[in-house]
């Protein structure tokens, strides 16, 4: 302290004051990382707590719950769901919270039953990359340890047996030993391709957990429903980081598909059901990319709309649902659907035999038939084939439409199918002017057609959580599915690269990148 001061003696004034600036400078961006460690503390805390709250809501519901307005299948399913749930929500704790300091005393760990000795069992040896010690020495293998992994290829479960040699050295009495592969459930017994079987069957063959216990209880395996559930809360949580980079990579596309279907979701507090809804996005069906994200919510509230496509502009192809209306205000493209169009004219023209609609009808039916011709095409040559044909048969159409409305009264089933057409004619005739935009909404709602089709084996989504754990998984399922994979050759090798995958690198492993790993 001494020598310091002295050495301060002997600088000048400008020395001085050039040596205040810098110890400023220093201190102030030291208080800038504390202040941003100290937020970042508090925003974990802040989740901490919730999460730990919803947990405890959870278990709560559980456990103390009536069963009473609840048939056989529908608590099958509402516990399948909490037990998931919880899992989920562990699982997301473990992330957040510090890591725990090393006990003294070891844990005891749960006995877990051994698996049928009757499955086939395929060994995998993990050694050393090396079996020379440091000091030179050559290593002896004095042992082995064996641990057993339940695997699953369609139709055949296997027992993988990891057998990680113990070498030591006889002069400095060293022991080394390859380290346990990483999994994505730790110190579980699925492996990946156990737990790529069990989403892919629950969410694109919609197979309830309580059936697939069913199942593979006749294959000679006892695999408890709440087990399987904890599988897939865990899994959909490490999944998640998928999603967020699928549904980036969506919103940097300048056309979007957008649309919405109902699902009933059942919450476990007053087992009561309402109606959510289950929307999906999906780059325009001209965009290089393939792929959908689905979005779970509470209702069909514009809101929902809004938060997933945040500071997202550009042309957006949707129905007439007025929850999409605020976007058009701030700055999004409205691009009409002309399959709307078409149905109002078509469900008009079987009901009633209008000769209207059905002229109507054969005017959208020539539109189509040029869009056959260019489907492949180009984009600028698509514009160029509709301007020279497309073009005149809508402005054909749009003539005929005003001269028909005309001469019908405002109450008729006719004037109500012509006018929804001529209210929305500027946005259903956007594919005009933009070879990249289609004619319709049918891509996304081919996309929809999944979940319509499974919706009737959920009976209910069973809670806010799991609905939104379902969109996550059936996002890369069906992802996965327009990129010409199969879903479960591709969950088992996500999975099985997960866990030690780089955060930064994610987008090696989405659906439109992915590439399975050479043997």
């Amino acid at each position: 302290m001494v020598e310091a001061l002295e050495s301060l003696s002997n600088l000048s004034a400008e020395q001085l004051r050039s040596l205040a600036q810098e110890l400023i400078a220093k201190v102030a961006q030291q208080n800038q990382i504390i202040a941003a460690k100290d937020s970042c503390i508090l925003y974990r805390q802040a989740k901490i707590d919730k999460l730990t709250h919803e947990l405890a809501t959870l278990k709560r519901w559980k456990f103390g719950r009536s069963s009473e307005q609840l048939n056989g299948t529908q608590i099958s399913l509402i516990e399948e769901t909490m037990d998931a749930d919880i899992a989920a929500i562990e699982e997301e704790l473990k992330e957040l919270a510090p890591a725990p300091k090393t006990d003294t005393q070891p844990r005891q760990q749960p006995k877990r039953a051994a698996l049928p000795a009757g499955l086939p069992r395929v060994d995998i040896h993990h050694e050393p990359d090396s079996t020379t010690c440091g000091c030179g020495c050559q290593l002896k293998r004095i042992g082995q340890d064996v641990s057993e992994k339940l695997d699953y290829t369609p139709g055949v479960f296997t027992v993988e047996q990891h057998i990680r040699g113990k070498w030591a050295c006889t002069q400095c009495q060293t022991l080394i030993q390859a380290p346990v592969p990483a999994q994505v459930i730790d110190k579980g017994i699925p492996t990946a391709g156990l737990l790529a079987q069990v989403l892919v069957a629950k969410y694109s063959d919609h197979l309830p957990l309580y059936r697939q216990e069913r199942i593979f209880g006749r294959a000679g395996v006892e695999i408890p429903r709440s087990t399987l559930a904890q599988w897939v809360g865990i899994c959909g949580v490490q999944l998640q980081p998928l999603v967020d980079a699928l549904k980036t990579e969506i919103l940097s596309h300048s056309v979007m598909h957008a649309d919405e279907t109902p699902v009933e979701m059942l919450k476990p507090g007053n087992k009561k059901t309402h109606r959510a809804y289950l929307w999906a996005y999906a780059p325009g069906a001209f965009e290089d990319l393939k792929a959908v994200v689905y979005d779970f919510c509470e209702s069909r509230a514009g809101e929902h709309a809004r938060t997933f496509l945040g500071k997202w502009r550009g042309s957006l192809i949707c129905d007439d649902y007025a929850g999409y209306k605020a976007g058009f205000a701030s700055g999004i493209v409205e691009v009409g659907c002309m399959a709307h169009s078409r149905r109002k004219f078509f469900d008009l023209h079987v009901a009633a035999k209008s000769q209207i609609a059905g002229q109507a009808c054969a005017y959208i039916s020539q539109l189509y038939d040029v869009e056959r011709e260019l489907k492949h095409l180009k984009s600028d040559e698509r514009l160029q084939i509709r301007q020279a044909k497309s073009k005149p048969l809508v402005d054909a159409f749009h003539q005929w439409m005003l001269l028909q409305r005309q001469k019908i009264t405002d109450s008729s089933a006719t004037a109500k199918a012509l006018d929804y057409s001529l209210k929305r004619w500027t946005a259903l005739t956007q594919f005009l002017n933009d070879g990249q935009l289609p004619i319709d909404n049918n891509w996304i709602e081919n996309q929809i057609r999944p979940i319509a089709i499974g919706r009737s084996n959920w009976l209910f989504a069973g809670s806010l959580r799991a609905g939104q754990r379902a969109a996550a998984v059936m996002s890369l399922i069906q992802s996965a599915k327009l990129n010409g994979h199969d879903p479960y050759a591709y969950l088992k090798d996500v999975l099985a690269r997960l866990p030690t995958h780089k955060n930064s690198q994610i987008g090696e492993l989405l659906p439109h990148r992915w590439q399975p790993v050479s043997l």
